[in-house]
């Protein structure tokens, strides 16, 4: 223990003398203003039309992974001026290859392409992303950069010690814009775990496609993060050599040839041509081949409803230890929201840690009657244990003001059940499943289900879908972005997904003398059980002993 102790005292002793550079190479730049004027725009405008509708924005859940993949797909392919990616971390595997390699095609017929990246995972493997920065036409930029190592996120944490306030503070924003036409927003980040093929675990999530002036305001949050002081260029933090000292030696396969994945909106769109891998020590041709329909963005069934933006300003994270006023974040506005509820609350949060503030809110409601609904991770379909230790101290609170608690299975049939795809090969259909065969080969008969959908559903009437979880970390520490819509429509398409969950791949989690019960649904194939279901005795001890000492603001 000493030694590993005197490890992490030398690791950052080391790195206090490290530093960013000045961020002088920061150019100001803008969203896309003559909408009209893109194929996009055009698009949007003649279905606004067609709908005969009043409002101004339009909306499409994307729950599976097949949407969730095509319609980014969709939005490069149909891209005629700009592209906007603000992400929390991009992964490099098979996946984003897939993504970024029709990013770099569109960058290469003219599209202006901007990717804005929280600095922290962009390590190891995943640095290799950071190769597209030096594409023609392409810029990035890396969101409160650390001066630490990039060898390893163990390396990056070690080094980084010395500045631990700055190193909480994180972009955790989520968002996907073409010619400021039409977007994304939601819960995903880009990588194989969010679109059903990852190794070892799959995230279940839910995203919302939107069109119309709502896609303005997305525009607008990116630019005011693109523009801030914290946005490092990447090529003013490192360049092409130490990303090639970064790279491990492994083979990268040639791509035979791209299909005609998304059916272009005007023949000006160009078709993606076979090409490079953008990551070189990635291999995507499983992908690249997948023959999968396309999200038809001129057929696509649109709500068109009211909406709203809640989104953190960037100075949220900016220096300093002082906390942020009360009423100026996403989890605020949320709870404003959530107040104002008559009859139900449905929350879909994978990290849920109240904290003193949210249990009041939830308290006042149950004192008036309004129903709350809670899915969560369970502790063994969680990916970050200590914040199910920070959500344990309160189940004994909220069960007792009436909150009804579910908590989610982590069996890979959950994983099945839930990601939109098939969970085995159809051998009488030639396209391949991303959950079964897609990127990477088959992995969902081992991959554990792991909650991250981020919504809360009001009265079935307002659904917001964001990056944000209902924990103190969102509220105090991270920068979040949430699509508020008051659509009945939309409302009630996310419960009827939730109620899949809660019906098939849930526990109601229950008192039970001195301790629980974790009730499975009627009719379930999986027993109930009187322990945290799933989860090894070691993780169950850790989470026991160390939870009470984790601050919840860091959880």
């Amino acid at each position: 223990m000493w030694r590993w102790l005197t490890l992490v005292v030398l690791l950052s002793w080391a790195s206090g003398c490290a530093s960013l550079p000045a961020n002088t190479q920061r150019v100001a730049s803008s969203a896309f203003t003559q909408v009209d004027q893109t194929p996009l725009g055009q698009l949007m405008q003649t279905r606004r039309t067609q709908a005969g509708a009043r409002s101004d924005s339009a909306f499409f859940l994307l729950s599976g992974v097949d949407a969730a993949l095509s319609s980014r797909i969709a939005l490069i392919e149909n891209a005629s001026r700009t592209l906007d990616l603000q992400y929390y971390a991009i992964h490099a595997d098979a996946s984003t290859e897939v993504l970024l390699h029709r990013v770099r095609e569109a960058a290469r017929r003219g599209v202006r392409v901007r990717i804005l990246i929280d600095d922290f995972n962009t390590v190891g493997d995943d640095a290799q992303v950071l190769r597209l920065a030096f594409e023609p036409n392409v810029q990035m930029r890396l969101f409160n950069p650390l001066p630490g190592s990039r060898g390893s996120l163990m390396g990056r944490i070690f080094t980084s010690l010395h500045d631990f306030g700055r190193m909480q503070k994180r972009m955790h924003n989520k968002l996907f814009i073409a010619d400021n036409a039409w977007g994304i927003a939601g819960g995903r980040n880009l990588g194989d775990m969010y679109f059903g093929s990852g190794d070892k675990q799959n995230f279940v999530d839910l995203d919302v496609l939107a069109a119309g002036r709502i896609v303005r305001d997305m525009s607008a949050s990116f630019d005011r993060f693109w523009n801030d002081e914290l946005a490092y260029p990447v090529q003013t933090l490192l360049d092409q050599e130490q990303l090639d000292k970064l790279r491990k030696e492994t083979p990268v396969a040639s791509n035979a040839g791209t299909p005609g994945f998304v059916q272009p909106v005007a023949a000006a769109v160009l078709p993606v041509t076979a090409s490079a891998t953008v990551l070189p020590s990635m291999t995507a041709t499983a992908v690249l081949q997948a023959d999968r329909p396309p999200l038809d963005l001129r057929t696509v069934p649109l709500n068109w409803a009211p909406a709203t933006l809640l989104v953190d300003q960037p100075g949220k994270i900016g220096p300093g230890d002082d906390e942020v006023d009360a009423g100026d974040t996403v989890i605020d506005g949320l709870l404003g929201l959530i107040q104002q509820a008559r009859s139900d609350v449905l929350i879909i949060s994978p990290y849920f840690v109240p904290g003193k503030q949210m249990l009041a809110v939830y308290g006042d409601l149950r004192k008036r009657g309004v129903r709350i609904r809670v899915l969560t991770n369970s502790l063994a379909s969680n990916d970050a244990p200590a914040a199910h230790a920070g959500y344990a101290r309160y189940r004994d609170e909220l069960l007792a003001m009436g909150v009804e608690l579910y908590e989610m299975r982590s069996d890979p049939d959950t994983a099945a059940k839930l990601l939109g795809s098939s969970p085995t090969h159809n051998k009488s259909d030639k396209r391949s499943s991303w959950l079964g065969s897609g990127p990477g080969g088959s992995k969902s008969g081992t991959s554990r289900a792991s909650l991250h959908t981020k919504a809360v559903i009001i009265d079935n009437r307002f659904a917001v879908i964001g990056s944000m979880n209902l924990d103190l970390r969102s509220q105090r520490k991270n920068t979040e972005v949430g699509l508020v819509v008051r659509s009945p429509a939309i409302a009630q398409q996310a419960t009827a997904q939730v109620d899949n969950t809660l019906a098939t791949a849930a526990y109601r989690l229950e008192k039970s003398g001195g301790g629980y019960l974790w009730r499975a649904p009627k009719g379930a194939a999986f027993p109930s059980e009187t322990t945290e279901p799933g989860a090894p005795t070691k993780l169950r001890v850790m989470v026991r002993l160390l939870g009470p000492f984790a601050p919840e603001e860091m959880l």
